[in-house]
């Protein structure tokens, strides 16, 4: 049996329980009628989105705008744009105006924060309050307080996985064969042991899958993700820092060397692109994930063999996890008030969600309890990303899922503890020239330092004379600026 698509690490990115009554499940045919839809002709949504396009997405808008329009009065044009395409074709689209209402946006794909400050989406703070008000319900708050951009909401976050949590993951094949014991791993100094046995006894196995995207964790909020400043996550000063100058990211970086010098790590680790490729042959003990709640069962039956984890760092929300699944509403949209209500049903309505998603009943999907399905073999044509279509805790089960999956979901929501810098987006339009430069020198040293390839009392020296060089000083200044202003604000 093929599983549902649950593409919920992407991007790591790469999702409240399914069990909660829902009261807002759109609008009622009165309030279509009151806007002209379900009485006269319907308004036709041209919606945009991620993902391979399908080959049953129009025969399934068909259903899916049967259903709208004696609902809310609207039909629904979907299209689909590949995840290597997404982001340059949007612009180009939205650039030149064209036609649509509704579309997908991220912190990772066709970035939420940046086209929301140039006009590319329209804010919705007064469409969430009149119809939007099963969203603003349904969704933790965070969500969309998290996913505000100077002030104003500008999208609709996926109600899915809230924090981000990293976690060390092990092939349990060889836990078991050598009865090694994780329950003490809570940090990387404290694997040390573990990829000891296994390089001593498994010479054909890779003790710490690591590859060029690898970042050790430090308990420190990037003001651009992957740029080295920083504010400690649990800050009281917000003061911005280059993280590579903190005591916690050296220890990290010179814990890699030696595990590199070892031979716990690749040799081949900083320019490999993905290690992917590794987990599929099994030849591999440990490494570190992005988690969900049941991660372990997605990722046991995604490579054919159990895989365990225990937790690499603690569960915080940050701005990246809050924004890696978004709708946004065109700036051009003619009818915005009727993409709100379309997105408001969307993201509460368990029966047009989960068409979205799983297209026609009996034809690509039948259900097998009140809230669990399996695809039949026409689902091939119509294999959709679900973490990019809306609220993930509305959609049916897969029968080998945990009863209590969204309860599980939301009770992992609830641990998360905000980052420093929820909320705040940096405005980098007076440092653009600087922040190419830092860019630059950092791609020469970050994947080298961070897989453990060179000598980090060598190297972090070097990286730093030449990142002030190439003016990150004035970047951390402007940030420094902005965080106090946003602070001050806040208070």
């Amino acid at each position: 049996m093929k599983m549902k698509k649950r593409s919920l690490f992407a991007g790591l990115a790469l999702m409240l329980s399914a069990s909660v009554v829902l009261t807002a499940c759109g609008g009622s045919k009165d309030s279509a009628q009151d806007a002209g839809g379900a009485a006269g002709k319907p308004v036709e949504l041209i919606w945009y989105t991620i993902g391979t396009p399908q080959k049953d997405v129009d025969r399934v808008m068909e259903e899916v705008s049967k259903y709208t329009k004696e609902k809310i009065g609207v039909t629904v044009k979907m299209n689909m744009i590949d995840f290597g395409d997404y982001s340059q074709k949007m612009q180009v689209m939205t650039a030149s105006g064209t036609p649509m209402d509704i579309m997908f946006t991220s912190s990772w794909a066709f970035d939420y924060v940046q086209n929301a400050r140039k006009g590319a989406f329209l804010p919705i703070d007064d469409l969430l309050e009149k119809q939007g008000k099963g969203i603003k319900d349904m969704l933790d708050p965070a969500f969309l307080s998290g996913s505000k951009v100077d002030g104003h909401n500008y999208g609709i976050p996926a109600n899915k996985e809230l924090p981000a949590q990293e976690v060390w993951r092990f092939n349990k094949q060889l836990l078991d064969k050598y009865n090694l014991d994780i329950k003490n791993v809570n940090s990387l100094e404290s694997l040390e042991p573990l990829l000891k046995t296994i390089k001593e006894k498994e010479p054909d196995v890779i003790p710490f899958s690591v590859d060029k995207n690898y970042g050790v964790f430090v308990p420190y909020d990037y003001v651009i993700e992957k740029m080295p400043m920083a504010v400690k996550l649990d800050s009281q000063d917000y003061k911005v820092i280059n993280i590579l100058e903190t005591p916690e990211m050296k220890q990290a970086l010179e814990t890699m060397h030696k595990y590199y010098k070892a031979g716990y790590i690749p040799t081949e680790a900083a320019t490999m692109v993905s290690s992917t490729d590794v987990q599929k042959t099994g030849k591999w003990f440990a490494d570190k994930a992005t988690t969900q709640p049941f991660a372990d069962n997605l990722w046991t039956a995604s490579y054919g063999y159990p895989v365990v984890s225990t937790p690499a760092s603690p569960a915080y929300i940050y701005n990246w996890s809050v924004m890696g699944s978004m709708q946004a509403i065109s700036a051009n949209s003619k009818n915005p008030e009727k993409a709100m209500e379309f997105l408001n049903l969307l993201n509460t309505d368990p029966v047009l969600r989960n068409m979205v998603d799983s297209g026609i009943e009996s034809v690509h999907y039948k259900k097998v309890g009140d809230n669990v399905m399996e695809n039949l073999p026409e689902s091939k044509n119509y294999d959709m990303p679900t973490f990019s279509l809306g609220n993930l805790m509305i959609t049916y089960l897969n029968p080998t899922d945990p009863k209590d999956k969204w309860e599980g979901f939301k009770k992992f929501n609830a641990t998360g503890k905000p980052a420093a810098l929820l909320g705040f987006n940096f405005d980098p339009s007076k440092v653009t020239s600087e922040i190419a430069a830092v860019q630059n020198v950092k791609e020469e040293f970050w994947a080298p330092l961070m897989t453990g390839t060179v000598d980090p009392n060598q190297i972090l020296p070097q990286a730093t004379q030449k990142l002030k060089a190439a003016g990150l000083d004035k970047i951390m200044e402007e940030a420094q600026r902005q965080i106090d202003a946003w602070k001050a604000a806040q208070k």
